[in-house]
């Protein structure tokens, strides 16, 4: 199933849906503006919070937690040591970690678990500059999760430019 992001980078709060292929609305961000922390909720579209993003404060690398019922389910960092490519890892709190890269200030990369691609994220289908596909591949993959993960990547990387 794909996801078409069009965030609107000026927007008060930060809040955007999040598109099907299809057109309709699936999943809503809404930022949380004056947090001491940047907090965005990933939201159904009735309003449900399906999880809540929260950069961290203090981190050595900048990091980004992923929460579902206010438990820490991922958390994800930039790869210390790369040579060739940037690459960020995400940690789920069951002890595995999904592996992010490819092109990440062009949006153009990949979620991975053991070689194996969960999702393709992608700016290569559209013309609009903020916009961008989320393209789950397991059909029986989280796609909340999956989609925070490449929220969080594109805002740590925007962050670090």
């Amino acid at each position: 199933m794909k996801y078409v992001v069009r965030e609107k980078m000026f927007a008060v709060g930060d809040d955007y849906w999040i598109e099907d292929e299809d057109g309709r609305k699936a999943f809503y961000v809404d930022g949380k503006a004056l947090r001491v922390r940047e907090t965005l909720e990933l939201q159904d579209p009735s309003g449900a919070v399906l999880v809540v993003i929260h950069k961290k404060l203090i981190s050595v690398r900048d990091a980004m937690t992923i929460e579902r019922d206010g438990d820490v389910l991922v958390t994800v960092r930039k790869k210390r040591l790369t040579l060739l490519h940037e690459a960020y890892r995400a940690h789920l709190a069951s002890g595995e970690e999904l592996e992010i890269r490819g092109d990440l200030i062009g949006k153009e990369f990949d979620i991975e678990y053991e070689g194996e691609r969960l999702a393709r994220i992608s700016r290569r289908w559209f013309s609009l500059r903020d916009a961008y596909a989320i393209d789950i591949e397991r059909p029986d993959a989280d796609a909340a999760m999956l989609i925070a993960i490449a929220i969080c990547v594109d805002r740590l990387v925007v962050e670090e430019d």
